[in-house]
C-alpha cells in the first residue's frame, strides 16, 4: 500500500508490503509522486521488489531443501534418487548459508566440484532438483526471494547419444558367458530386451498378469514417460517367457533387483571380453532391428513408447550394409 505525505513543500511516498523493505522517495510535484507510487505498487504486485534481508536471513538453504524433500520429493516416482541427492547436498557447507547469502556463484562452484566425479548430465539433474525446490519455495511457500538463484546458472551441454549396437559375434559371446552366471534370470532378461526394446526398469516391473499369451501382447502400466502402453510380442519373446514361467514361483516375471542386473551385466560383459556395451544399448539394438524388419515409424513408436518421433530417431542406428542389400534387391 502506498501513502503520500506532504512535507515542507515536497511529497514523500512510502510503499509498504509485507515481506519487503519499505520503499521511500520524495518528489517536488504531486503528479510525479502519484506516478511513482503506482509504479512501485505494480512492482510489489508482481513480486519484483527486493526482498527484506532480515526475512531472508531467517531462512537457510537447508530449511528449503528439507521441507522440499519431506513434502514434495516423497510424492515423486524417483523419490529414492532425489532423496539421496538432497541428503548429500545437505552435508555440504553451502546448505548452511542463509537465503540472503546464497547466490548463483555458490551453485556454479558446486557444479564445478561435482563435475570432477560425475557426468554433466548427472550434474544437470541434481541442480534441477534444487532449482525446482526454489521455485516451489517462491511460488507456493511465499518465500520472498526476488528470483531463483539457479535461473541464471548455465546448464551444462550434454552429448549422451550413443550409436553402439551389437557387433558380429557379441551376442554369442554373451550367451556363452551366461553359462557360468549364477543369476539365471540375466539371459532371459537380455533376450527380452532384444525382442521387445523394453527398458531395464520395465522388464523388472513386469508381472505375469500383464501378459496376454492368446493375443500375444504385453501391457506396461507405467513407463518412464509416465504413460502406459501395450506392445506386441514376437514368437521369440513368447518362447522366452514360456521358459521362465516353467521355473517361476512369483507374480513378478523377473524377481530380482536393478542392482543385481547391473552387477551381473558388468561381470558378464567382462567375461565375454566385450568393451563399451551398456545394457541400455540393447534397446538401441532392438529398435534398430524393428526398422530393419520393415516396421514403420508409428509401429516402432507403439512398441518403444516414444511419443516424440524425434527422440525415437536417437535410438535408431541402421546399418548401411543392410540398407545396401535391401536397395540392391
Amino acid at each position: 500500500m502506498a501513502t503520500i505525505q506532504k512535507r515542507g513543500g515536497k511529497y514523500q511516498v512510502l510503499v509498504r508490503r509485507k515481506g519487503f523493505p519499505t520503499a521511500c522517495r520524495t518528489f517536488h510535484l504531486k503528479s510525479d509522486a502519484d506516478q511513482w507510487a503506482r509504479y512501485m505498487e505494480t512492482k510489489a504486485d508482481r513480486g519484483d521488489l527486493p526482498a527484506s534481508i532480515k526475512i531472508l536471513d531467517s531462512y537457510r538453504l537447508r530449511d528449503i531443501l528439507e521441507r522440499y524433500r519431506d513434502e514434495v520429493t516423497v510424492k515423486k516416482r524417483g523419490a529414492k534418487f532425489e532423496r539421496c541427492v538432497i541428503n548429500a547436498f545437505l552435508r555440504l557447507p553451502i546448505a548452511g548459508l542463509t537465503l540472503a547469502q546464497v547466490g548463483t556463484t555458490h551453485f556454479a562452484k558446486y557444479r564445478e566440484m561435482r563435475l570432477k566425479t560425475v557426468s554433466p548430465a548427472t550434474v544437470n539433474r541434481q541442480l534441477g532438483i534444487i532449482r525446482h525446490a526454489f521455485e516451489v519455495a517462491i511460488k507456493e511457500w511465499g518465500i520472498p526471494m526476488r528470483e531463483n538463484p539457479l535461473v541464471c546458472l548455465k546448464r551444462l551441454s550434454v552429448n549422451n547419444s550413443r550409436k553402439r549396437r551389437l557387433y558380429a559375434g557379441e551376442y554369442e559371446a554373451i550367451e556363452q558367458a551366461t553359462s557360468s552366471c549364477r543369476n539365471h534370470f540375466i539371459l532371459p532378461i537380455i533376450k527380452m530386451a532384444l525382442h521387445t526394446g523394453m527398458r531395464r526398469g520395465e522388464l523388472l516391473n513386469l508381472r505375469w498378469g500383464d501378459i496376454d499369451t492368446d493375443k500375444r501382447t504385453l501391457f506396461i502400466p507405467l513407463a518412464k514417460n509416465g504413460h502406459s502402453r501395450k506392445i506386441p510380442l514376437s514368437r521369440d519373446a513368447l518362447s522366452v517367457l514360456e521358459d521362465v514361467k516353467l521355473t517361476s514361483q512369483s507374480d513378478i516375471v523377473f524377481p530380482i533387483s536393478a542392482n543385481s542386473v547391473r552387477l551381473s551385466w558388468e561381470r558378464l560383459i567382462k567375461r565375454a571380453g566385450i568393451n563399451d556395451l551398456h545394457f541400455h544399448d540393447l534397446r538401441h539394438e532392438a529398435i534398430s532391428r524393428f526398422f530393419e524388419k520393415g516396421l514403420s515409424v508409428p509401429e516402432v513408436a507403439l512398441i518403444s513408447g516414444h511419443r516424440d518421433f524425434r527422440m525415437l530417431f536417437r535410438y535408431t542406428h541402421l546399418k548401411a550394409e543392410d540398407i545396401a542389400k535391401k536397395i540392391s534387391n
